[in-house]
């Protein structure tokens, strides 16, 4: 019988085979280059927007504020609150949201503060919570933290049977899972993939390439 270890690293090569490299998390690196910003500031500010709602009204806002040349911690401090606002709309919760952005890059300014702040000092700051403490500290900071989120607590509970607190499920995914930054973006990247392809609120179980290592989807076919 597999141990929880062997079937998480499974269920990472299943994905991995069906929907390849992730790429996650997507930074414009051309606008960067252009403007001579730093690419982490962009995942900064988008680990914010992303809060409450779908990754495509994050892309309009982030669109937004490429045209208005203000992707960078730079362009969002020294913004009318006003301005950013309306260029941030998209993503909703826009007035909240403004006011978040403000707060976490003045916190973060420099960006290089994203390599050593601590996690704890990182949630005390106005607006962040732990998934998005932990978007910022892997993918911005390149340090190992697994990033737990719904799509991830639905697969693992429907085909592990594992559920617990967000601590519970970072705690199960780090101790089972090889401490690698790499690993770490990518997994959690196809997580989301296949919770979009595949275990839905309404699960698709057939053609999913989890079906063999699935409790859930064994029950159902008892």
């Amino acid at each position: 019988m597999r141990s929880l270890k062997d079937k998480l690293l499974l269920i990472y090569h299943l994905l991995y085979k069906s929907y390849g490299k992730q790429n996650w998390w997507p930074v414009d690196k051309d606008y960067h280059r252009k403007m001579g910003t730093d690419p982490r500031e962009e995942i900064v500010i988008g680990a914010i927007l992303t809060q409450n709602t779908a990754w495509k009204n994050v892309e309009k806002a982030l669109e937004n504020l490429k045209n208005a040349q203000a992707l960078s911690f730079e362009g969002i401090l020294n913004m009318p609150i006003e301005k950013l606002q309306e260029l941030i709309r998209p993503a909703g919760y826009f007035r909240l949201k403004a006011k978040r952005l403000k707060e976490v890059v003045g916190a973060l300014t420099p960006v290089d503060k994203v390599k050593t702040i601590g996690r704890e000092e990182l949630l005390s700051i106005n607006g962040v919570g732990r998934e998005t403490a932990d978007v910022i500290l892997l993918y911005a900071g390149e340090r190992p933290f697994f990033v737990i989120d719904a799509y991830t607590r639905r697969i693992v509970n429907r085909v592990l049977s594992v559920d617990g607190s967000y601590e519970d499920l970072r705690g199960f995914f780090e101790t089972n899972l090889p401490k690698d930054v790499e690993l770490y973006k990518e997994f959690h990247a196809l997580l989301d993939e296949h919770a979009k392809r595949f275990c839905r609120k309404a699960p698709v179980c057939e053609g999913c390439p989890l079906t063999e290592l699935c409790e859930y989807s064994q029950k159902g076919l008892k």
